[in-house]
This record gives structure tokens, sequence and C-alpha cells, in this order.
């Protein structure tokens, strides 16, 4: 019976956390996206984020958005400095085709910094992916 169980494996869906400029806040911050590189869209994302190490953990947050087009992206959250310091944890659930998917991303402790920065497609803003 198990050999009749499919699990889709997610491709083409991303988390970026992208450094970009604040008007309100005339500073520099780091935002969470969802990046959907597939050539279809996806429905019912939910994104649940925390952030941890040994000895702390944050909230958990949880954020829902109902489609994301295909080769596009939606923002997430802000990430304050404080908690980049810590793991990052964002836990991607969507359906496409027909079928739930999941995926785990992390940014590791110390991994989000400005020397790690690349040029994020579709965005085209600097960031970094996670794993």
């Amino acid at each position: 019976m198990k050999k009749d169980i499919e699990i889709p494996i997610a491709k083409d869906v991303y988390i970026a956390l992208i450094h970009e400029w604040n008007d309100e806040f005339l500073s520099k911050d780091w935002n969470a996206y969802i990046i959907n590189n597939r050539t279809t869209p996806i429905e019912m994302a939910i994104i649940v984020s925390k952030g941890y190490d040994d000895e702390v953990k944050t909230s958990t947050m949880r954020h829902a958005i109902g489609l994301i087009g295909a080769k596009t992206f939606e923002k997430v959250e802000l990430v304050q400095e404080e908690v980049l310091r810590l793991n990052n944890e964002f836990f991607v659930t969507y359906y496409a085709d027909n079928k739930l998917y999941e995926k785990r991303f992390v940014f590791e402790k110390g991994t989000v910094s400005e020397q790690n920065l690349i040029n994020i497609p579709l965005i085209e803003k600097d960031g970094i992916f996670a794993k």
C-alpha cells in the first residue's frame, strides 16, 4: 500500500530574503518573499515561519496567500535583524496541478549578510535564497 502513495516533489518554488530600502522607516530591511518560478500558478499557499537555535525560539508566524501567478512573487514578511542571528525556517505548503506540495526552507544562522547577496531572478533585487 505504501507504494501506491505518491508524494509530489516541490520544484521551482523558493523563499528568498531581499535586502531592500524601506521608505517608511528610511532604512534597509530584510523582507521574505515567496517566488513561483513555475510555468503554472500555485494556489492556497501557506507559509509558516519561525526562528530558533539551541536556546531561543521565536513566535511562529503564519501567512496565507491565495494565488501566486506563474513566474511571479509575493512578499511574505519583514524579518527583523535580531531574528537573523537565529536559524530561520519557512515551511511552505501549496496546491498546484490538483496536488498538495510542501517544502521546508532554512536560512542557517550567520548566512544572512550583505556579503552573501546575489541578484534574485524575477524580483531583480539583491537577496539570499533559502536552502
